[in-house]
């Protein structure tokens, strides 16, 4: 058991059977009474995130989670197969866990998965990857004052913003926290 004083962004605990991730925390001390710990948590079974306030002094259990690499291998449209790199054990997990996500994942590429007594739990992206460019605007570059950017489409079939002299064929690195255009690789 852990003081819930003692909850930073990160943590995975449960209470009352569920297992939660601590994505936002801040601690509360108004003039009077017991400080409140507000947090903002992600249900990592369900997905959906709620918020959460708790009294100073309380206690939550806090939990073990493993953490494997493992590589996706394909989707077959309703499932992802992956495939642990140590054991060689093969996951499956329903496509819409990973929700926009799954455009980032590409074949061999490794990310971690999360688990909690043998349950799949979560899983960690990267935080850049690399796409090949299939698909891009024709754009014009004139006289402007600011950056412009066109819209590409990945061989995932992610839509990103890039410079106009980002063209078809050109691998780019991507940044998977906001989707956004890193570098030209």
């Amino acid at each position: 058991m852990i003081d819930v004083n003692d909850l930073r962004k990160g943590v995975t605990f449960t209470v009352d059977g569920n297992i939660y991730r601590v994505l936002e925390y801040s601690h509360n001390k108004p003039g009077r009474g017991n400080a409140t710990i507000r947090t903002t948590l992600r249900d990592l079974r369900t997905g959906s995130t709620v918020p959460r306030t708790f009294q100073s002094g309380d206690r939550v259990q806090d939990i073990r989670v493993d953490t494997s690499t493992v590589e996706f291998l394909y989707s077959d449209g309703e499932f992802m197969h992956f495939m642990d790199l140590t054991t060689y054990e093969q996951h499956e997990l329903r496509q819409d866990i990973f929700g926009d996500d799954a455009l980032y994942l590409y074949e061999n590429m490794q990310l971690s998965l999360v688990s909690y007594e043998g349950e799949i739990i979560d899983y960690e992206l990267p935080t850049t990857v690399e796409h090949t460019i299939t698909d891009a605007e024709m754009a014009v570059a004139g006289n402007t004052a600011t950056n412009t950017y066109k819209k590409v489409i990945t061989q995932t079939g992610l839509i990103v913003q890039v410079p106009l002299f980002v063209n078809v064929g050109d691998k780019i690195r991507i940044d998977t926290r906001d989707g956004s255009y890193i570098t030209r690789v």
